[in-house]
């Protein structure tokens, strides 16, 4: 399963890695899609809105153990391309260590906090009871969503791609059989969206870890491994953790606007919630390089090829960038078909219309941002990631949003537009951050003191 990714075509590397990666977020991406859409075929409204509220809610969880995991995906990335296995069988021993907690104490405090989220989210009255079985029955699943997610983790940091897409594939058709039996025929509601949810992701972790017994890892994991060691788990955290705060914050963000539609009325609420999964859709592009860009260009620099890591974080640019330019154009012409896609709701389809119309510009802003995130991410500098996405978030995102809803109470046009400007923001800061470390050659110095220490720690 171990790739190296340290020569070769740059650009073919990218493809390579990029395209598996791309087709798993487009998997994991599809439950939540085909929860909403299954459930808008049997249910009413307020069907639509629980589970488009609880998906919300569990897809900011996602993203931060995405993120939290992010450390392991470039500690993994740097030891392979330096060659050192015994350094990566560290930090995956230390991984399941670090993550096995979290899903434990993840798994107690949530399943305390589902009546205070119905509160926070200002759920309306009519979806509560469907929302809150939802998220009951997702919390219970949280520690397949993180094992799924950290065993993907590994994977990538070896420079496979490949293995994690064939687990979430076969997870999803799972999904989507278990959503309409549960859903269609036996008409649950969302306790079948949640339910099939669950399952289908039990059945992931089951899959992959049988075939990393059956294919090998290339790296002999001992039990001394699995011990915490404070160099290795402080990197992993060092890492991942800014990283999490951020994706944490920025789905935060998303939530609030999401509190602001509720208040809104039902319709608006609905049309906000399908068009972020909608968003959702579109931000697999940006979201893959940003994932390839962290664990190639981790790879490179731990064999110290910087400029091969510039050029991962180049073609990476033109690629989400050409991608959100196109998708902005061309969903300004066919915002409401897809939009009707999952509902026939007219006036929820107009509402939906005039909110992705304004929100599509972020899928180029987002694309610039999350590749220098991952390039900074990729040389330990993840903290610049969390200071460019809280400014944005705190200065524009969320006043944006609440600002516009109150002048413009007819469209949700202009909270779209708030929103892109909240990544426009997070994109000039990555801009001018990158010129300033690249003039003072930070990043390259930085990476070379890191190596020295590690090497005169083993002398």
């Amino acid at each position: 399963m171990e790739k190296n990714l340290t020569s070769g075509s740059v650009l073919k590397n990218i493809v390579y890695f990029s395209l598996p990666y791309l087709l798993s977020y487009f998997l994991q991406t599809l439950y939540g899609m085909a929860d909403l859409f299954i459930i808008g075929q049997f249910e009413g409204v307020a069907g639509t809105t629980a589970v488009s509220i609880g998906s919300q809610v569990m897809h900011m969880l996602t993203v931060m153990i995405v993120g939290l995991a992010m450390g392991t995906t470039v500690s993994i990335g740097q030891a392979i391309g330096a060659n050192d296995k015994r350094r990566a069988a560290n930090a995956i021993g230390n991984t399941v260590t670090l993550f096995a907690v979290v899903a434990a104490g993840m798994l107690a405090i949530l399943l305390l906090l589902v009546n205070p989220i119905l509160q926070v989210m200002s759920t309306p009255q009519e979806a509560v009871a469907g929302t809150r079985i939802y998220l009951t029955i997702c919390f219970v699943g949280i520690p397949f969503i993180i094992a799924y997610n950290v065993i993907s983790s590994i994977f990538r940091g070896l420079g496979d791609s490949k293995s994690p897409m064939y687990f979430i594939a076969i997870a999803c058709v799972i999904n989507i059989a278990l959503d309409y039996l549960f859903m269609g025929a036996f008409h649950m509601g969302a306790a079948g969206a949640a339910l099939g949810t669950t399952l289908s992701q039990a059945v992931s972790v089951v899959i992959s870890l049988f075939m990393i017994r059956k294919k090998k890892m290339g790296i002999a994991l001992k039990k001394q491994d699995l011990r915490p060691k404070r160099r290795v788990m402080g990197q992993i955290l060092h890492i991942g953790v800014p990283i999490a705060l951020q994706d944490g914050f920025i789905q935060v963000a998303f939530l609030v606007i999401t509190i602001i539609a509720n208040r809104r009325g039902l319709n608006q609420a609905a049309a906000v919630g399908i068009v972020e999964k909608i968003i959702s859709f579109l931000f697999l592009v940006p979201s893959s390089m940003l994932s390839s860009v962290s664990a190639l260009a981790a790879q490179n620099i731990g064999a110290g090829k910087h400029d091969r890591a510039r050029e991962t974080l180049r073609y990476a640019l033109l690629i989400a960038g050409g991608f959100g330019i196109f998708i902005a154009i061309l969903i300004q012409f066919i915002a409401s078909p897809v939009v009707g896609l999952f509902t026939s709701d007219q006036t929820v389809i107009a509402f939906g219309s005039q909110y992705i119309r304004g929100y599509i510009f972020d899928c180029f802003f987002a694309g610039i941002h999350f590749c220098f995130s991952g390039y900074f991410c990729a040389y330990g500098k993840s903290g610049i990631s969390f200071f460019h996405n809280i400014v944005a978030i705190l200065c524009v995102r969320i006043p944006g949003a609440y600002l516009t809803s109150k002048w413009f109470p007819q469209t949700l046009f202009p909270m779209g537009i708030a929103t892109a400007c909240g990544s426009l923001l997070s994109a000039l800061i990555c801009i001018v951050a990158f010129v300033w470390l690249k003039q003072h050659k930070r990043l390259q110095n930085m990476q070379t003191a890191d190596s020295t220490v590690r090497v005169s720690k083993k002398a």
